[in-house]
């Protein structure tokens, strides 16, 4: 397991990259994936979000970023410098029932600057009447901004909720909103 914590205009924000077990992945894909990401230097807080079967089981040292952890820390980088789309291009792995899972991908398919609320979300899913099931998606998520949930919006459009706060949720929303033309 790698971890890095960056210094981003919204606060610290940590990576977790691991190698995941054989068999957990289709063939091809990357073996190291991104397990979980957040807008904390609590690497600890971060594991706790990480499906059991994928949880490394020790907590090792921070260290200089190489490989896929070196790519994902780039990624929020040039997020932050305005390529909102860097994040979905490095490789996430997530695990929950099928519903959940499912759900997860759909989420890596919103575009910045898109904002879907939780029911357009749902249907998005494939399941219309599961918006309680989208929500816990979102609630459940553990690789913040490589799954970005944080564009997804009540009915009504106001923001709901989001795990690193509601500051954090509007900055980003207002980072990724089209410029006027």
């Amino acid at each position: 397991m790698q971890t890095t914590t960056l210094t981003t205009p919204d606060g610290p924000f940590s990576v977790v990259v691991a190698a995941v077990p054989d068999g957990a992945l289709p063939t091809g894909e990357p073996r190291e994936q991104v397990l979980a990401a957040g807008w904390t230097d609590d690497v600890g807080s971060l594991l706790a979000l990480v499906h059991p079967t994928l949880r490394p089981s020790a907590v090792g040292q921070e260290t200089k970023p190489t490989g896929l952890l070196a790519e994902a820390a780039d990624a929020v980088r040039a997020y932050y410098d305005g390529d909102h789309g860097a994040p979905g291009r490095v490789p996430v792995l997530q695990a929950s029932g099928p519903y959940r899972t499912h759900a997860w991908d759909v989420l890596r398919e919103v575009k910045a600057g898109e904002r879907l609320t939780y029911s357009e979300y749902a249907v998005r899913t494939g399941r219309p009447a599961a918006v309680r099931a989208a929500a816990g998606a979102c609630a459940m998520n553990a690789a913040a901004l490589f799954v970005p949930c944080h564009r997804i919006l009540r009915t009504d459009g106001t923001l709901g909720g989001f795990r690193y706060g509601l500051p954090i949720k509007e900055s980003l929303l207002a980072r990724e909103a089209p410029l006027p033309k």
